[in-house]
């Protein structure tokens, strides 16, 4: 009977009026469990009061569930959804960066306190994190020194030629990295990025090569002339060009 009443607190918490919100979160306060103040919150007509009357309940705040969907939710004081950022996990961080929904001061902070711990993040974490991260996370992921994750940020929406760029021009780039933008289906057809490569001295003299015969004269005769680059690369572009390297 009591799990029958507790189901039923939930579905009049979410389903109700404005004015039987109020006085349904009034009455049941101080007994509200996690998942019936996440039921609050899905309310569409929960306001700032209501929230504010959640907040003085320390017990709820204490679920991580709670403060995450308390940080998303328009209606919570900023100031308290500033405050809550700081403790959410790195998925929730991830999220709340990238929801147009989320106002932009606390997606902000989001960002900012993902960017401090990505260091501290496995390999693994930091992958997931490419494939999904937004235009403020980008910069720090594209100087990964693991290629793995490189070859994630490659399958982000959000990154754009510009940004790769950073990665291809790179003289500190990992040659790895660079192999895998180079095979990569959408990237590794750009001409700026197939150009970039093999302009790139840290590139496998193997991907450049293979690169050469897609290349304008003009671009083919800049990486002859590089004395930077492997002899083979400079070889290959002036037989290309119809002539030899001296």
């Amino acid at each position: 009977m009591e799990g029958h009443q507790e189901k039923g607190l939930k579905s009049r918490l979410r389903e109700a009026s404005s004015a039987e919100l109020t006085g349904l979160v009034e009455e049941n306060l101080e007994q509200l469990d996690a998942e019936e103040v996440r039921q609050v919150l899905r309310n569409s007509y929960v306001t700032s009061q209501i929230i504010e009357m959640l907040l003085t309940q320390r017990r709820v705040l204490s679920f991580h569930e709670v403060r995450g969907d308390l940080v998303r939710h328009p209606s919570t004081p900023e100031v308290h959804a500033l405050r809550f950022v700081a403790g959410l996990f790195w998925k929730d961080l991830v999220e709340i960066g990238t929801d147009l929904r989320v106002r932009p001061r606390v997606r902000r902070a989001a960002d900012r306190h993902l960017v401090n711990r990505l260091q501290g993040l496995a390999v693994g974490e930091r992958i997931v994190i490419a494939r999904r991260a937004g235009p403020s996370i980008i910069p720090q992921l594209r100087s990964d020194p693991e290629h793995r994750v490189i070859s994630a940020l490659l399958e982000n929406p959000r990154l754009t030629e510009g940004s790769l760029m950073a990665v291809v021009a790179s003289e500190s780039a990992n040659p790895k990295a660079l192999a895998v933008v180079a095979r990569h289906r959408k990237w590794g057809s750009r001409y700026t990025i197939r150009v970039a490569l093999c302009r790139n001295m840290r590139a496998p003299a193997q991907v450049s090569i293979k690169i050469l015969p897609s290349l304008k004269k003009i671009d083919l005769a800049a990486i002859e002339r590089d004395r930077k680059l492997p002899a083979s690369v400079r070889r290959r572009a002036a037989v290309l060009l119809g002539r030899s390297l001296d």
